[in-house]
């Protein structure tokens, strides 16, 4: 059962991981058009900043302190939402940390970290709002990757983190929809995109490393998020480029197998030195409050057709029935 869900800016909404990057984008979209925002991450100074920022152009939001993989904490931010709003209508499960490095080479004690806020902050976010969204209706939306369906080298242990997001996104809209809950679960699979994502990763590399191509706009996932507030959706999935990974590792897993083994390692490399390694935000927040990684001649795709059609499916619809019209008809002329 999905309950209907509310205009966007009739909404209060709570994201996770709103400091940078897709999250801070779509925190900012949404108190732009109208609807009330508590943002949650590790960094006061930057969440302090950002709402400001937001209420300066006369948006409403406010924030909350808490790192995700501590469940009291993520508790007390749903607390906060329903002190300052009286509501919560829409969860965005969206902190997210990195490692960059050989599954073998990175420690068990930095996938045990990255696992923490990966996997079980969306866990205790997911526990969270389904207990207070079930009174009422919502949306959950959790924030995967395409690394949930195809895992790559050097990024081994986030994908295995996404495949477990995915997992458990799966399971639990099974349940709620057996419960028939009016909560609608939806899980966003964005491509590579353009964030300070790489920046903040820990580095297992002898360079700094980068996402590999084709590399998508921010704004495109935070759409994808907005759009799964007010519309029940399974999941989207942002950038062509992405679903094509997803599809080449359903259809041809061994080829693509080889193709990542030869093709991965060397996309995700540059050509400047690796930074410290401790210079990371998987224990502790670092500079945060950018949208995008400010990479030098980046190619960004700031339009996805195939995003667009995805979050169009009316207008996509009429367009092909049209075409098709238009070809038929053009053939029993000829």
């Amino acid at each position: 059962m999905r309950g209907r869900l509310k205009r966007l800016q009739d909404q209060v909404l709570v994201i996770t991981g709103a400091s940078s990057g897709i999250n801070l984008v779509a925190a900012r979209n949404a108190a732009a058009q109208g609807a009330r925002v508590l943002l949650v991450s590790r960094n006061e100074r930057a969440m302090r900043e950002i709402c400001e920022g937001i209420a300066a152009r006369g948006g409403l939001a406010s924030y909350a302190i808490a790192d995700v993989g501590v469940e009291r904490d993520v508790e007390a931010a749903a607390e906060a939402a329903l002190q300052r709003y009286g509501r919560i209508d829409t969860w965005v499960n969206g902190a997210a940390v990195s490692i960059y490095g050989r599954v073998l080479e990175v420690s068990l004690e930095d996938q045990r970290r990255l696992f923490e806020t990966n996997y079980w902050g969306m866990v205790h976010g997911s526990r969270v709002a389904a207990r207070y969204l079930r009174r009422h209706g919502g949306a959950l939306i959790n924030i995967g990757s395409v690394l949930s369906d195809r895992a790559i080298p050097v990024q081994g242990v986030y994908s295995a983190s996404k495949h477990a997001v995915k997992g458990f996104t799966d399971a639990l809209r099974m349940d709620i929809e057996a419960e028939r809950l009016p909560i609608s679960v939806t899980l966003i699979k964005p491509s590579a995109i353009d964030t300070p994502y790489m920046r903040y990763a820990k580095n297992y590399l002898d360079v700094q490393p980068k996402n590999p191509p084709p590399i998508y706009a921010p704004e495109l996932a935070a759409d994808a998020i907005l759009y799964a507030a007010q519309h029940p959706v399974r999941d989207i999935v942002v950038g062509g480029g992405g679903r094509l990974i997803s599809l080449l590792g359903m259809l041809f897993p061994r080829l693509t197998d080889i193709g990542m083994r030869w093709s991965m390692p060397y996309l995700q490399r540059t050509k400047e030195p690796a930074r410290p390694r401790e210079q990371n935000n998987l224990y502790h927040p670092d500079h945060d409050g950018q949208e995008r990684s400010a990479i030098p001649d980046l190619h960004v795709f700031e339009r996805s057709l195939y995003t667009r059609a995805r979050l169009n499916p009316v207008k996509t619809a009429a367009l092909a029935v049209a075409i098709g019209g238009a070809a038929l008809l053009a053939l029993r002329r000829r």
